[in-house]
Order: structure tokens, then C-alpha cells, then sequence
């Protein structure tokens, strides 16, 4: 039975109406609902007899449209739903439909031989599998992967009419590296599906390449005023031939990839092939090469890293490395968990011994970015390569990587009340080398000389102030070492004296216990920490190797500077 949209309107507006009910809904209350709304619709008065609601009423009573809806009249006046929570929209398809819908399947089903049809299929599936669930009221037998909460859904349609009238789109847009929203104009070409997320296919002008935009990512779109820019090379039907996912270099060139896939994953890897590219080169007792055709890209490691030990890279040698080196991050961020225990036993070890060692405090990958800033900054600044002082001042882009998770656990577990009072970069090479004989660490640097009782020998060098505090800020301050490089008695490792950090020392006394004392070699692996005691005796020796020691070294106290005097770099973590 055809239904025409004014008696949809008029069904769904008293299906509303009926499910409503903190009121009493008469037949006049009714056709007045249903003619402000069709008035809504139409724009104009629309005369809705009282015979043609009393009609729809029986209709919706009734199994021609499948709604069997429970329509009943109390005090012979009043219309409800017998059963509050139902709605003619919770319905299922009447059986009639369900006839239709299965010659409509059996149809889209003859052209699934043809090849311009074959993005048919999914869909022919999901209307069959719908249709035999209503009919049997069972479960469905496919399950398609889906993801009901996935962000940005909502643009699809809209981008899909843009891309159609070849109209220009104003876009707010923030990507996960920007730090804020930006709106720009944007030109769709192609929306395209890759993992169960969506991507949007265009430029922003004329000018530059072609670029996928993300539309969970998408704060907002309107039609722009700017001119549609069609771009007459742009070809959605090759333009992602030589890649895996959506991240295209269009003038790049695919690179030939060689895997080799265990016994064990083979089989999957054979059946679902990476790329259309892919072909078999050879095998073995223990797995098979593939070669595939493809750009190097962000999806193809993700491809491959998903295998794990299932598979391995031969060519090209990038592409190896990178797999390599991901690895080794993915590791390191196992090893580089800090338990409570852990802290504990540093943080002990720190109040009786004046030191603690903790290795895996930052990743490798932690390392190699502090190490390319800090070359960066001196060889752009022409600073003195074997040290540098306020280094969080001259570099303030290391605090993001420095302050880290570990790191605060690590400071937390000490004081929670400390804040940062000196940064200080070392950096012992065969080229500069040195020793450094048997001291504690007293002076402070401040920001301003200021006479203040305790405070002693003040020096100034090179623009830093350098104060003696009294004893009782030296027992309340720590250091912390972040060593970059694997640090060995052979390239030049802290020596230190268990014990002797619970006092000022002179001359003598250091004399005395340095002479009398079996010191402590500090080994430390690249991206493991030493916390050390400034009264703490130390020392260290010249580097024997060819190897580099390098450090930073950060400076913490929970007290302040009494009256006008300031620390020179404190900062609050």
C-alpha cells in the first residue's frame, strides 16, 4: 500500500502525541496537532477532517503498514498507547515490505558479477542479512566491522553533496599536532574510507598538493563564497594505487619492498594480501618473501609492525631501519616503567647513602630528541660545546621532554614541594676532557647580590652569581643526573663516597675521608638518572675511550631564599 508523505506526517505527529502522556489527548487535540504540522510542512492551512484522523487512527491500529499500534479510548474521550513505551517508529518492517525488500536483494544480486558493480557486494550482504533478521526474528548471521561512536560521521553526507556540486567548503580544522583549531578554505575532490575512518580528499588552494583531511578531526564546515578550484590532474580512481591507507606522495615514486612472514602468519598474509601489488617471490621450510610495489608511508609500518615477530624486513634498508627502531621504542617503553617499589628504594637510598641510581627513567627515543636539540642550540649559538649553564633558560624546548611522567614520579617521591633552582649541561669528550677532584657541591646561583647573614662567598662569573647558603639549604636541595650516553668507569662516570653528605666539609676533613674511603663508580645507562646530595663527596676522572659522557644536570630545592634574594633559575615543575 502506497503511503503519500502527508499521511507519514500526519501518523508520525500523532504517534508523538500519543506518546506524550502527561496530557489527555482528544480527537480535536489530535487533528489540531496534526494541522500545525502539516501547516509546518506545507507553508500553508491545510483542512484536516475530523473523519480522516479517526481514519489514520484505524490505520495505525491495524497490520497493513506493520504498526498494529495499541490504540485505546478510556472515559469515551481519550486516545493513549496501551503499552507506554511504544512508538510506530520501533516497528518492524510488515511483512509485505519484507517481500519487497527480498526481490530487491535477489536483483542487486544478478549484477555482482559485473565489474562496475563490485563495490556492491558489502552492501547486497547487509540488505539480505537485514531482511532475513526481520523475517525470522533472529540474530544476524554477518557482523560488519563498525564503529557507532566514531567522531565526524555526521559531515559525510554534507562533504558528499560538496564534492557533488563542486562547491568550496569553509573548514575549522585541528589536527592531533596543532595545539589549536584553524579555519581555512578547502576544495573536496574524494571521500575516502580507510580502517573504519574517514577522510575527506582535496586543497586549499590552487597552489598547493593535494591533502586528506581526517573528519574526526573536523570542528566544523559551512559552504564558502570563495570559487570551487578543481584540480584537472587529480584522479580519485589512481591516485591511491602505489599506497596502503590515505598518506599519498603524488610525484613519489613506489619503492620495491621485500618481507619476509614467518611460517605462522603466512597463511593470513597470503589470503589477505597487503597491497594489490603484492606477489609470492619465494619460500621455505620457514616462511615465504613477498614483494610489494608501495610508497613508503605511516600505514605500511603499521601494516607490518602488526605482525610483530611474524615478520621481517629485507628492502628497502629505510624502511628496515624504521621498523628497527620502532621496535626498540616499543620495548623501551616496557622497560622504561617506574614501580613504587623502584622509587621507594632510590628515594632511601638518596636520604642514607646521599645517591640513588635508576635506569630506564626516559625512552631512547626520550635521548635522541634532547641530544639533537641540545647539538642544535650549540652549534647554532656557537656555545662552549663541553658545558653550559642555565640550559632550561637558553633551551626551554627540552622541559616538555625532561619533565615527563617518570620524571615527576620520580621527583614527587622525593619532595612534593620542590621546584627547580639549576640546569647544567656536561659534555666530556676526547676532545674535552677533564678531571674533577674530590668536592661537594655548595654554591648556589642567584639572581642579585644581596648582603644577608649565612650567605658567603659571593663570585660572579660571566653574569652568573654564585653564593655559599647556609648549611641547612645544601641538606634540603638534590640533584638530578640524566645521563645521554652509556656512562662507564672508562668514560669518566661519577665516583662517589656513600655517607658523606650529612655535613659541610673543609679541606681537611674531604682530604681525610677521600683518602680513607673505597668510592662508589656511578654507571649509568643512556636515559637512567642519578640522584645525588649536593654535600655528597664526588669526583670523576678523564674519559679513556673514544666515547662521549653526557649530562644534564638539575638542580632541586623545597626551601627558599630568605628576604630579596631569588634563585636565578627557579621555575616551578
Amino acid at each position: 500500500m502506497a503511503v503519500n508523505k502527508n499521511a507519514l506526517i500526519r501518523y508520525k505527529t500523532i504517534d508523538k502525541c500519543l506518546q506524550n502522556n502527561f496530557k489527555q489527548w482528544t480527537l480535536n487535540d489530535l487533528i489540531e496537532a496534526v494541522s500545525d504540522a502539516l501547516y509546518d510542512y506545507e507553508g500553508k492551512d491545510v483542512d484536516v477532517s475530523k473523519r480522516t484522523v479517526q481514519l489514520d487512527l484505524q490505520m495505525m491500529r491495524s497490520d497493513k503498514l506493520g504498526y498494529n499500534a495499541p490504540i485505546v479510548v478510556y472515559n469515551r474521550k481519550y486516545y493513549k498507547y496501551e503499552t507506554e513505551e511504544y512508538s510506530i517508529t520501533n516497528s518492524p518492517i510488515s511483512n509485505q515490505d519484507l517481500t519487497k525488500l527480498s526481490e530487491a536483494v535477489s536483483f542487486l544480486k544478478q549484477f555482482q558479477g559485473f565489474s562496475h558493480f563490485d563495490e556492491l557486494g558489502s552492501m547486497v550482504q547487509k540488505l539480505e542479512d537485514h531482511v532475513y533478521t526481520q523475517k525470522t526474528h533472529e540474530k544476524s548471521l554477518i557482523d560488519f566491522e563498525k564503529n557507532d561512536n566514531l567522531k565526524g560521521l555526521k559531515y559525510l553526507d554534507k562533504l558528499y553533496q560538496f564534492i557533488l556540486k563542486k562547491e568550496a567548503i569553509d573548514i575549522t580544522y585541528q589536527s592531533f599536532k596543532a595545539r589549536q583549531e584553524n579555519t581555512f578554505v578547502f576544495h573536496p575532490y574524494l571521500l575516502k574510507e580507510f580502517r573504519n575512518r574517514w577522510f575527506v580528499i582535496g586543497k586549499r588552494n590552487k597552489n598547493e598538493g593535494v591533502m586528506n583531511l581526517a573528519l574526526d578531526r573536523i570542528i566544523a564546515l559551512n559552504k564558502s563564497e570563495n570559487s570551487f578550484v578543481f584540480d584537472a590532474t587529480f584522479n580519485s580512481e589512481t591516485y591511491y594505487k602505489d599506497v596502503i591507507g590515505v598518506s599519498v606522495s603524488p610525484h613519489l615514486e613506489p619503492d620495491a619492498v621485500l618481507l619476509y612472514v614467518n611460517h605462522r602468519h603466512a597463511p593470513y598474509v597470503l589470503t589477505k594480501p597487503f597491497h594489490h601489488s603484492q606477489r609470492e617471490v619465494s619460500r621455505d621450510n620457514y616462511g615465504v618473501t613477498i614483494a610489494l610495489d608501495v610508497q613508503l608511508n605511516f600505514e605500511l609500518e603499521k601494516e607490518i609492525l602488526g605482525l610483530g615477530e611474524g615478520v621481517k624486513v629485507i628492502a628497502p634498508e629505510r624502511l628496515k631501519r624504521n621498523i628497527k627502531e620502532r621496535l626498540y621504542d616499543a620495548v623501551d617503553a616496557y622497560e622504561t616503567e617506574i614501580n613504587d617499589k623502584n622509587l621507594r628504594t632510590v628515594a632511601k637510598r638518596l636520604e642514607y647513602k646521599g645517591f640513588g641510581i635508576l635506569n630506564h627513567v626516559y625512552s631512547k627515543r626520550d635521548i635522541r630528541k634532547l641530544k639533537a636539540r641540545l647539538d642544535t642550540y650549540i652549534k647554532t649559538h656557537g656555545e662552549q660545546a663541553f658545558g653550559m649553564r642555565e640550559v632550561l633558560k637558553k633551551v626551554p624546548e627540552l622541559k616538555d621532554i625532561l619533565f615527563n611522567k617518570n620524571c615527576k614520579k620520580l621527583i614527587n617521591s622525593i619532595s612534593k614541594n620542590v621546584f627547580l633552582t639549576k640546569a647544567i649541561y656536561f659534555d666530556k669528550s676526547p676532545k674535552d676532557n677533564w678531571y674533577v677532584s674530590w668536592h661537594q657541591d655548595v654554591p648556589i646561583n642567584v639572581s642579585e647580590k644581596v648582603e644577608i647573614e649565612g650567605f658567603k662567598s659571593w663570585t660572579n662569573k660571566k653574569g652568573v652569581i654564585s653564593v655559599c647558603p647556609p648549611e641547612n639549604i645544601s641538606k634540603n636541595t638534590f640533584a638530578m643526573r640524566i645521563h645521554l650516553d652509556d656512562t662507564t668507569i672508562k668514560n669518566g662516570a661519577l665516583k662517589v663516597i656513600p655517607g658523606s653528605h650529612n655535613k659541610r666539609l673543609n679541606d681537611e676533613e674531604i682530604q681525610l675521608i677521600s683518602n680513607n674511603s673505597i668510592p662508589f663508580v656511578s654507571e649509568v645507562a643512556a636515559g637512567g638518572v642519578q640522584l645525588i646530595k649536593p654535600l655528597l663527596l664526588h669526583a670523576s676522572s678523564q674519559t679513556t675511550v673514544q666515547k662521549r659522557r653526557r649530562v644534564l644536570h638539575l638542580e632541586f630545592s623545597s626551601v627558599e631564599l630568605p628576604n630579596e634574594l631569588q634563585y636565578a633559575e627557579r621555575e616551578d615543575l
